[in-house]
This record gives structure tokens, C-alpha cells and sequence, in this order.
């Protein structure tokens, strides 16, 4: 038997529109928790997977070797980058063009592929992201709607009454005031995750960055179309 008296009576007992609003915010607050505690998971792994393999593609003795290290973890976004960008290497130096044209070439490409494969990691990576800020957003308001609806409610219930005992309308306005708190309490996880997040984020894409610049330095300094070592850089991958 539920207590009339407490929490869960007090909404049981609500009207129909803050019981509405009640259940969106809990469902708000189960999918954004649901996606902080995925993305904090999927954050803390994806920093260790690019940090190791960017070490490890600096420390290679050549574009082969890093290239080889990096390609052994499949799951990191480095990997992924590194196999368009190899691929894409494969086609100029498969393409019917003179020597000299590939050379021009193939910075400016590479440097778009490159581009091209950080921005589809960051696309992925960032995925459900604005749903939190959704929540940090939206949920205060939808709360404060919850909070208007009751006090209307309340007001409406001291007309028939006809009377403004504290009694009469202290339920009414108790069960609306819960709506804006319960709005906040979704708010303010979804803010202060959101924020944190993006920051690890941030530290993703500027190690995918700097991985990109370092992939293009070495291509420049070890691959010479002219004496044919583009073969040994890449054929391997």
C-alpha cells in the first residue's frame, strides 16, 4: 500500500499533466545517464587507444613500421584514419598521371583525406553528444511547465473550494514545485557531462590531428615517387 503521505503518493496523486511531465523527465534523465556512462566507457578507451598508437607511429623506424602499428589495434580511430589515408595513396600511385603530377598531388590529397577521416571519427565519436545538451537545455523548462500546470491546478481546485486555505492549495503547489526540481536534477548531470565530455573529445581530436600531420610528414620525407620507394612505404598495408 502506497503511503498518501509520501513521495511517490504525492505524484501518484498529481494531476495528469504533471504526471506526464514526471514521466518524460525520468525518461530523460535514464537515457542521458545511459549515454554518460557509455561515453565516459567509450572516452577513456578511445584516449588510450590513440595516444599508445600515435606513440608507437612516432617511435616506428619508418612510415611501414608505424603504419604495421597502428593497424594492429582495429578499434582505433588512428587505424581507421591511417587505412584511408593508405588507401587513398594506393589509387594516386595506381592512376595514370606523370611523376611530377603525383607529387603535387599528393600532399594536397592526402591532407584532404586525412581531413576527411579525423572529421568522420569525430562525427561518430560525438554521436548522442546533443542529446545531453538537449537535456541541459530543455529539461529546466519542461520542468517549469510541470510547475505551471500544477499551480494552475491548484488555483482552479481553490475556485471550487471557495477557499484559500493553505490545506486546499498546499498539494497542489507542493507536486508542482517537485516538477522544476526534478527538472534541475535532470539539467545539471546532463550539463556538467556534456561539458566534460566535449573536453575529452577535444583531447581525442587533437591527438587524431596531430597523428594526421605526423602520417603527412613522413609521407613527404620517405616517400619519393621518382625512386620508387612509395612501394616499400606502403604496399605492405
Amino acid at each position: 500500500m502506497i503511503p498518501e503521505s509520501g513521495f511517490l503518493g504525492m505524484m501518484l496523486g498529481a494531476t495528469l499533466g504533471v504526471q506526464v511531465v514526471l514521466v518524460f523527465l525520468t525518461m530523460m534523465s535514464l537515457w542521458s545517464w545511459t549515454i554518460i556512462f557509455h561515453k565516459l566507457i567509450l572516452y577513456n578507451r578511445t584516449k588510450k587507444q590513440v595516444s599508445r598508437g600515435y606513440a608507437l607511429f612516432n617511435d616506428a623506424s619508418d612510415l611501414s613500421e608505424g603504419l604495421s602499428a597502428i593497424s594492429r589495434d582495429e578499434g582505433s580511430p588512428l587505424s581507421s584514419v591511417g587505412l584511408l589515408a593508405v588507401g587513398e595513396f594506393r589509387k594516386l600511385e595506381k592512376a595514370d598521371i606523370e611523376r611530377d603530377r603525383k607529387r603535387m598531388l599528393v600532399k594536397d590529397t592526402l591532407r584532404r583525406v586525412l581531413r576527411q577521416g579525423v572529421s568522420e571519427e569525430m562525427k561518430r565519436l560525438s554521436s548522442s553528444l546533443s542529446f545531453l545538451a538537449t537535456c541541459a537545455n530543455a529539461a529546466p523548462f519542461i520542468g517549469l511547465f510541470g510547475t505551471v500546470w500544477g499551480i494552475m491546478h491548484a488555483f482552479h481546485s481553490i475556485g471550487l473550494s471557495q477557499s484559500a486555505a493553505l490545506a486546499t492549495v498546499a498539494p497542489g503547489i507542493s507536486e508542482a514545485l517537485v516538477t522544476t526540481a526534478i527538472g534541475l536534477v535532470v539539467a545539471i548531470p546532463a550539463t556538467i557531462a556534456y561539458n566534460y565530455l566535449l573536453a575529452m573529445l577535444g583531447e581525442v581530436e587533437t591527438e587524431l590531428v596531430n597523428f594526421a600531420g605526423a602520417f603527412l610528414n613522413r609521407v613527404e620525407r620517405e616517400v619519393s615517387w621518382a625512386s620508387g620507394t612509395s612501394a616499400s612505404g606502403t604496399r605492405n598495408h
